[in-house]
């Protein structure tokens, strides 16, 4: 497409999604997640477009093992932020299939009453291969989602390996779902992924599930209050049954009053300023690896230097010094 007539349709794409048309953010979103080139371009100028018009809403990741009932509670949560007038969108991030490299993208059909809402936007996202579960793209998806004026934007990770580092460093508020089994999953819980809570909710506590739930309750608060300490907040343990809606207001003014003291405090844009400089980095690595595969003389000498490191003709760091070196030398 001609310069100009990009501009145009980047202007006039942008237009749309600040009116606040949902079209025009599935586009947009789309073009984020795109692996062409030339996509990436006009996806990196679409966003410089409306990077004033975001950073106003309240970012909230929420993880758990499978089976705890995320989307459930994603729904339940989202529900009763939209009955009160707010805008939400979900970003649902499914695991694709390593053998086939498709995804899912069940998550509008888990979520079918909160999909029909007219204040909320659901949209599932193939992680295509990203570190950790988290698609590669939702940072820039959440500031395209904030332009749109979501005032909530809901990150849902698949609750493995290396996703919730990932997602606690996008989100101001960072949720863990857990199953009332009265402390047996302590054990199984890492302890860097409980200094990034905020907060730790106990799903499912209804039925005959209500005194385990009121045991786990206990359990995890003495296992936070002994791994974290934080002058501005105290991981909270709770309990909800997102099957009934019961315990969804509470769980969300936790959040509430969790940015407030953050906004109090001037943290909030101490936080996000962090977050961004950490994105970058992220970024620069891969760019450097983007780079790396693309081009096919310093793809043919990673390939080299990488038989001859495994076989002990080379150490490592020889290895990557010689490949700065040529991809510097590229640049030339």
């Amino acid at each position: 497409m001609p310069a100009k007539h990009q501009a145009e349709a980047i202007e006039s794409l942008s237009d749309a999604l600040l009116k606040g048309q949902r079209r025009a953010l599935a586009q947009s979103i789309t073009l984020i997640e795109s692996s062409l080139a030339e996509d990436r371009i006009a996806s990196q100028q679409l966003l410089e477009r409306l990077l004033p018009h975001s950073g106003n809403s309240i970012r909230v990741g929420i993880s758990g093992v499978p089976g705890v009932g995320k989307s459930t509670f994603i729904e339940a949560l989202g529900l009763y932020l939209a009955d009160q007038g707010k805008r939400v969108a979900v970003l649902a991030v499914d695991p694709s299939s390593p053998v086939a490299g498709g995804s899912i993208l069940g998550d509008k059909t888990r979520m079918e009453s909160l999909s029909r809402h007219p204040n909320a936007f659901i949209r599932p996202s193939p992680t295509s291969g990203a570190l950790g579960g988290v698609a590669q793209r939702t940072r820039e998806t959440i500031l395209l989602c904030e332009a749109a004026a979501y005032d909530v934007v809901l990150v849902e990770t698949v609750g493995v390996g290396q996703s919730e580092y990932d997602v606690a460093s996008m989100v101001d508020f960072f949720l863990l779902l857990m199953m009332p089994n009265a402390g047996d999953e302590l054990q199984g819980i890492k302890k860097g992924i409980v200094e990034l809570v905020h907060a730790l909710v106990i799903n499912k506590a209804d039925g005959e599930s209500v005194l385990l739930a009121e045991q786990s309750r206990e359990h995890y608060k003495n296992a936070l209050h002994l791994l974290r300490a934080d002058p501005l907040w105290t991981p909270v343990v709770t309990q909800c049954s997102a099957l009934h809606k019961q315990g969804i207001a509470e769980v969300w003014a936790l959040v509430e009053e969790y940015m407030s003291r953050l906004r109090e405090k001037g943290e909030l844009e101490k936080l996000r300023n962090r977050q961004n400089l950490t994105w970058m980095r992220r970024l620069v690595h891969e760019v450097l690896e983007r780079k790396l595969r693309e081009d096919q003389s310093l793809a043919s000498l990673r390939e080299k230097l990488e038989r001859e490191v495994s076989e002990g003709k080379t150490t490592a760091y020889a290895a990557a010094i010689t490949l700065a070196a040529q991809l510097q030398a590229s640049k030339h």
